[in-house]
């Protein structure tokens, strides 16, 4: 699996500690890790709403496969991430909200909040969800005997979201091209979506923007 980090500015100098427990979690499980978002706060400055469209970019190219998000409260993020197709993130605040997420929503990022009560044993904390979130087989449902109508609600919830979205490619257009420009101007980003995009029109997009 392929498993992007993306910090904003409010939170970059924390990405070191964040980058470290996923990296660790990563290693053991044999996924690849991806710092697309800011290591610092003299980083290429991003907001949430960067994060956005970044995510989106990065899920919808399937140049990866999951996104590790977040801001100060986790609320940002998940909005803006929410707010495109093929983006499926949740809220996650401690280990049960990784795994319930897992088994019951079955998505493809976390929302989680950076600033919030992160303070002794934080980067324990970030581990065990990490653990719990890229762990074993998802969609399963919980508990066990409502497996069944979980798994089937999941993907209800998906389709009522495909079919009311716009065309992506069309919605991110209609965007404010300096918004765009800023989202994909940073180097690990382009490196990362460039690099592993399967999706050739959003690669031709995103090289016309930066052009």
């Amino acid at each position: 699996m392929k498993i992007a980090l993306m910090n904003e500015f409010s939170q970059a100098a924390k990405n070191p500690i964040i980058l470290n427990e996923l990296q660790a979690v990563a290693d053991e499980q044999g996924h690849q890790v991806f710092n697309v978002g800011m290591n610092g706060d003299n980083d290429h400055r991003l907001t949430y709403i960067h994060l956005g469209i970044i995510a989106s970019l990065l899920l919808n190219s399937k140049a990866v496969d999951f996104v590790i998000a977040g801001c100060g409260t986790g609320q940002g993020a998940l909005m803006s991430l929410n707010a495109y197709p093929g983006v499926v993130c949740g809220y996650c605040i401690d280990p049960a909200d990784a795994y319930l997420f897992a088994q019951i929503n079955n998505g493809n990022a976390l929302a989680i909040p950076f600033a919030k009560g992160f303070g002794w044993g934080a980067e324990l904390n970030l581990r065990y969800i990490f653990e719990k979130a890229f762990t074993g087989e998802t969609g399963l449902g919980y508990p066990p005997e409502r497996q069944a109508s979980q798994v089937q609600n999941a993907a209800i919830l998906n389709g009522v979201k495909d079919a009311v979205a716009k065309d992506y490619l069309e919605g991110l257009k209609a965007l404010d091209p300096e918004l765009v420009k800023t989202a994909v101007g940073g180097e690990r980003f382009q490196s990362c979506f460039l690099e592993n995009s399967q999706d050739a029109a959003l690669t031709d997009f995103v090289r016309s923007v930066l052009a």
